[in-house]
């Protein structure tokens, strides 16, 4: 079995919980989901949806540097919200972070996440 390789970055909000920021075996990067928490705060940045996307964004770049990578590096991103009525903000903040070709994607729509996020997302990313 290949070497597994713990991610961590102070750039990221730090795990909450028994999980690692990412995980990486062989060439590929396993991304823990991240919710809208400043990193140096671990406070969550806003209550409103838009300023939490830009931060879980924010928040998924800074694991990928730390592996090596980045968001374009991502070939596979979910994307958990409590209201899917705020999809279409999702795809224009997306679309100032990712250029063609883009992830495949999953949007799912559920009721609560952790410490009342709107948003989560995590992903898998090929080096």
């Amino acid at each position: 079995m290949a070497e597994k390789i713990i991610i961590a970055t102070a750039k990221a909000p730090q795990a909450i919980g028994t999980y690692s920021q990412a995980v990486k075996v062989g060439s590929t990067v396993y991304l823990s989901g991240q919710i809208p928490l400043d990193p140096e705060t671990m406070a969550m940045v806003s209550d409103e949806f838009e300023a939490q996307v830009v931060q879980v964004f924010e928040n998924l770049t800074a694991v990928c540097q730390a592996a090596g990578g980045s968001l374009s590096d991502i070939v596979k991103l979910n994307i958990f919200m409590t209201d899917l009525s705020n999809f279409a903000t999702v795809n224009d903040v997306m679309g100032r972070y990712f250029e063609q070709p883009y992830p495949a994607r999953a949007a799912i729509g559920v009721k609560q996440l952790p410490k009342d996020s709107l948003v989560e997302m995590d992903g898998v990313m090929e080096l």
